[in-house]
């Protein structure tokens, strides 16, 4: 429970047909990976460092998995799997990124904020996908086409759960709840275009969605970038307080060896392995020793 803030994406993981899904014996270390996703590492704070390295290099032997693209965790664990898996891979595998998550037990709803905030609609689906593309943009790096988003777009859309702020009938900013899970709500795809930047529109937005989920009895969190230190004041501002940090290790790609994976290996990491065809009454497999045990 300690960590169920930082980690709750496990929630969601292993509600997910086809995710993989590992247990150590000792209850020490977790894993989750959704169906060619990247996978979220849970290994407990306390153990050695020599007993974490163990558990790490057993974990990666018993994947199997040379094309891994990367992993979730608290930022030491991540960064000692990046070794690890890249010394045995030759992958590249590095740490990349520091992550805060953030828990609102109690909402500071900012006023005097212009606009309307309302659930989306699909004839929000093109100011959405223009979201989405700058989005990509200002959090990765990565510039793409609107138009490329509108599918996305209409399927967030679709789902349910996204918000925008419209003022004079023009949606400027968003926020979504993604994911419920038994004691969280969680929000993402927080945004607003550079030019409507400091009117207060983002933090009414996911003021307004933890409001819902507080009425709903979940606590809302959400994950933000430790890079970004704007979109952290203002989640603090509005009743966010810190509650654990993950980091993320990804692939560079100018390190992949020049091998190409096997079909098999492409294929594994694509379904993200067929726990049905490993005996498990559960989705948790246990792992001991580096053995699966059934």
């Amino acid at each position: 429970m300690q960590e169920e803030v930082p980690y709750n994406l496990f929630h969601l993981i292993t509600g997910l047909d086809g995710a993989l899904a590992i247990r150590s014996c000792d209850g020490d270390l977790l894993f989750a990976q959704s169906p060619g996703g990247t996978p979220w590492l849970w290994v407990d704070r306390d153990l050695p460092e020599f007993e974490r390295q163990d558990k790490l290099a057993q974990l990666i032997e018993f994947l199997d998995d040379p094309s891994l693209k990367g992993i979730c965790s608290e930022p030491r664990t991540a960064e000692l799997f990046a070794e690890l898996y890249s010394a045995g891979y030759d992958s590249g595998l590095k740490f990349c990124m520091d992550m805060e998550a953030y828990a609102c037990p109690r909402v500071h709803v900012p006023t005097g904020v212009n606009g309307t905030i309302r659930p989306s609609r699909m004839e929000d689906r093109e100011a959405v996908a223009v979201f989405l593309a700058g989005f990509s943009e200002d959090g990765y790096g990565i510039t793409v086409e609107p138009e490329s988003q509108m599918a996305e777009a209409g399927k967030m859309i679709r789902s349910g759960g996204l918000y925008v702020l419209e003022v004079d009938g023009v949606p400027q900013s968003m926020a979504r709840i993604a994911h419920r899970a038994p004691r969280h709500g969680r929000i993402n795809a927080v945004f607003t275009p550079r030019g409507e930047r400091g009117k207060g529109y983002a933090g009414a937005v996911v003021s307004a969605l933890c409001s819902m989920l507080l009425g709903e009895g979940l606590v809302p969190m959400l994950y933000a970038d430790l890079a970004n230190p704007s979109s952290n004041r203002l989640y603090q501002k509005i009743g966010f307080v810190k509650s654990g940090k993950s980091g993320i290790s990804v692939l560079d790609e100018s390190h992949r060896r020049t091998e190409e994976l096997t079909a098999a290996g492409k294929q594994r990491y694509t379904d993200g392995g067929d726990v049905s065809e490993r005996g498990m009454e559960t989705p948790w497999q246990a792992l001991c020793n580096g053995c699966l045990m059934r």
